[in-house]
């Protein structure tokens, strides 16, 4: 399943989720996001991987009965009734014409959605930048009031950014849940992967630069793994090669 805002357009409204065949699954206010996202924990990775709760956690699966998401520029494409700028507008009418009608499922396709991203944020910036409200010497605002609990959610390039803060008497932060669009695809990469490794590995034979093309899978949601592992520095990558009985046959690592 997908989520994005009704209008590729970025203010401040309901998030949506479409099902695979694009129709309507749910709108919910952000401060509802406890009601419909939940995270998964696997063994093997430092990273949590967020599913719709109401559907539930099924194992890294597709279809109607999946409770995984995407929150890329592609699933919000998906989800959206169009863009809110006019070129923006003609290319993503193209983009849905060239690949079939909506939704479109290729992993690839993310990269052409955020090329329609791009061309709305051109659109966007220069009316932006005649915006008395932006122009305006009004630009500070003075908090009145003690915060208590804050939620907020921003559709980043990469997808769903969703955050929330607990504060005390002092405004001080006391608890604090992030929610990253790379948890949000976590699921899809992993799956992602799977399908480029047994697209590409034929009778246990690995050719040369297959990392580099498994990576392309993953590389598509534009993943941040430190923001979403809270790790640092280069991603480290192992792949193990098994036979049908499960046996390894050759390891690939980058460390």
């Amino acid at each position: 399943m997908v989520d994005a805002h009704n209008k590729v357009n970025f203010y401040d409204g309901p998030i949506r989720v479409v099902t695979p065949t694009g129709k309507e699954y749910a709108k919910f206010d952000i401060h509802q996001y406890h009601d419909f996202v939940a995270e998964h924990v696997e063994p093997w990775s430092y990273m949590k991987f967020c599913f719709l709760k109401p559907v539930g956690w099924n194992g890294f699966t597709e279809g109607e009965q999946s409770g995984i998401y995407s929150v890329a520029p592609l699933a919000r494409l998906n989800a959206s009734d169009g863009m809110a700028t006019p070129i923006a507008q003609k290319a993503y009418e193209e983009f849905y014409a060239t690949l079939g009608g909506k939704p479109v499922h290729h992993t690839l396709a993310n990269h052409w959605a955020r090329c329609i991203e791009i061309i709305y944020a051109a659109e966007r910036m220069d009316e932006l930048l005649h915006d008395p409200e932006i122009t305006s010497k009004d630009i500070r605002v003075l908090p009145t009031q003690t915060p208590t609990v804050g939620i907020g959610v921003v559709e980043a390039p990469r997808g769903t950014l969703i955050h929330e803060y607990h504060t005390d008497e002092r405004g001080l932060i006391t608890k604090a849940n992030l929610i990253v669009a790379t948890q949000g695809n976590a699921a899809r990469m992993a799956m992602s992967v799977e399908k480029a490794a047994k697209g590409l590995i034929h009778a246990g034979k690995v050719e040369p630069g297959l990392l580099n093309k498994i990576e392309m899978a993953f590389r598509a949601y534009d993943p941040c793994l430190g923001c979403a592992t809270h790790a640092l520095g280069q991603t480290p990558m192992i792949i193990t090669i098994r036979n049908e009985s499960g046996h390894v046959v050759q390891t690939l690592r980058r460390d």
